[in-house]
């Protein structure tokens, strides 16, 4: 397989980053955000280029867990950031959640993991908006480019949002950006997960990796390749990834209207 390196200057994208930021929150007249932290990279980072230009009093942290909670794992990026505790919420959602599994009528197996894993991101963001209202801010989304470019994501769920840093961002860029950042190595180490479900993995779900995947994503939508092309130097999961990709194009296009 043929390496093609997307490499980013962290330096200038962090300045970008904020840049963009901080003119949009000035041009809403809002100087509050409301972020979700999940434990994992894309959160983080998120959460850490907000924090270059909020004070810690604007910044309302939601930990929102299922399973159990994860909050340990970015304990350090927050209170290295000073966010005061009364802007901390540590939040289970698994009552609200089977609450909902209950009227659906939806029994926990294999065949429902996508059903309840949408419930569950629909319930984290009604949590995010709630409290968005409630601080009179704007909800920060923890996309990257390569989630979007694949559909890997819940409609009006963690898709929603009311600003995105990283959306532009692959996720292996994600990671430079990170580690520029001096983000814990717990964080970035930690497998990419939208704990949808015990022991639910991105990678595992997809049957393919994030490296390989973003220069399949890079070759094909950037710089036009097809399937075949990009298969001849060497990607075997070229197929796959694009097959991901094509039948969930349609969520880019919703609501359909005349």
């Amino acid at each position: 397989m043929q390496s093609i390196l997307l490499p980013i200057d962290p330096q200038k994208e962090k300045e970008k980053i904020v840049a963009f930021l901080k003119a949009t929150l000035e041009k809403q007249r809002i100087n509050h955000a409301v972020i979700g932290l999940s434990g994992g990279i894309d959160s983080a980072t998120s959460f850490a280029l907000l924090s270059e230009i909020l004070h810690p009093e604007q910044i309302i942290v939601a930990h929102m867990y299922y399973f159990e909670s994860k909050f340990s794992e970015i304990e350090q990026v927050v209170h290295h950031a000073r966010i005061p505790n009364e802007n901390i919420y540590h939040i289970s959602i698994k009552e609200p959640v089977d609450a909902l599994l209950r009227l659906q009528q939806i029994e926990e197996a294999e065949s429902n993991r996508v059903r309840i894993g949408n419930i569950t991101a629909r319930t984290r963001m009604i949590v995010l908006y709630d409290l968005a209202k409630k601080h009179q801010a704007l909800v920060c989304g923890t996309e990257n480019k390569s989630e979007n470019l694949l559909g890997y994501f819940t409609r009006f769920g963690d898709q929603a949002s009311d600003i995105e840093p990283i959306a532009h961002l692959y996720k292996t860029q994600v990671y430079q950006l990170a580690s520029y950042l001096s983000l814990p190595e717990a964080v970035i180490k930690q497998k990419p997960s939208a704990g949808l479900w015990q022991g639910q993995t991105d990678e595992g779900q997809f049957g393919f990796s994030y490296e390989e995947a973003d220069q399949v994503l890079f070759l094909h939508v950037e710089k036009g390749l097809s399937e075949d092309e990009i298969e001849k130097q060497g990607f075997i999961n070229a197929k796959k990834i694009l097959t991901w990709r094509k039948k969930n194009l349609f969520k880019h296009n919703v609501p359909y209207h005349l």
